[in-house]
């Protein structure tokens, strides 16, 4: 993370005609030497936006809470007057360069989401295991068979959602990991809203904790019960 907060604090640097953008840094229980990491990151990227009209923060959480619930704690501190959310993967998948430019198209946007995809095309550059392909290809399936939201890629770890349309039911979410985007996605598609992907680059870090076996199990079971509760009217 580090390193991309780095990229992130040199492109902001270099522009002078964006909007104002306000970074959270959400650090979810981190051992004391990574947070000290992190604090280092954000005093950095914090120093090299100085005299411009964005700015970072870090937010530290005791324990580990899982992803969803560090996101919705992000969410929760943001500017009461900001015009979109939203979030990103902090291991660089997602180039500081493109999540800039997904930022600049907000202004524009005749959506209430805007969220990345990692789609094979020319011009975009996609670095992925093909295990971790097939993973993806297999949580969209069953997304589309449980859920119907129309995305092609609805686990991209970038995604931008409009703030007036989220905050109707910011605090009634209740995801806490790896369900959370989707959730929303689904709470915004059931209200009308209209959400868009955007081709992007994507990296993948390296790594995977994935069971082939066990994990789509847990993928299947996990919308299963969200489309239940949705159903049930436990968000509203």
């Amino acid at each position: 993370m580090p390193g991309f907060l780095d990229a992130i604090g040199r492109h902001l640097a270099g522009h002078d005609d964006d909007a104002a953008i306000e970074i959270i840094v959400v650090d979810d229980g981190s051992r004391p030497d990574h947070l000290q990491m992190h604090r280092d990151a954000v005093s950095r990227l914090a120093g090299a936006l100085v005299g411009r009209p964005h700015r970072a923060i870090l937010y530290e959480l005791a324990t580990n809470r899982g992803k969803g619930e560090a996101i919705r704690r992000g969410w929760a501190r943001s500017s009461s007057d900001a015009e979109w959310v939203g979030f990103v993967d902090a291991d660089g998948a997602v180039p500081a360069s493109e999540l800039m430019r997904l930022t600049g198209m907000l202004a524009s946007c005749e959506c209430d989401v805007l969220a990345g995809s990692r789609i094979r095309m020319a011009g975009r550059t996609i670095e992925r295991s093909p295990f971790r392909h097939l993973q993806g290809r297999l949580f969209a399936t069953f997304v589309e068979w449980i859920l119907e939201l129309g995305f092609y890629d609805p686990q991209c770890g970038v995604k931008f959602f409009r703030a007036a349309s989220l905050k109707r039911f910011l605090g009634s979410l209740e995801e806490r990991t790896w369900l959370l985007d989707v959730e929303v996605l689904s709470l915004i598609q059931r209200q009308g809203g209209r959400a868009r992907e955007e081709p992007i680059d994507w990296s993948d870090p390296g790594g995977s904790k994935l069971s082939l076996g066990i994990d789509p199990m847990k993928m299947f079971f996990g919308l299963w019960k969200l489309s239940r509760r949705l159903d049930r009217g436990a968000v509203n």
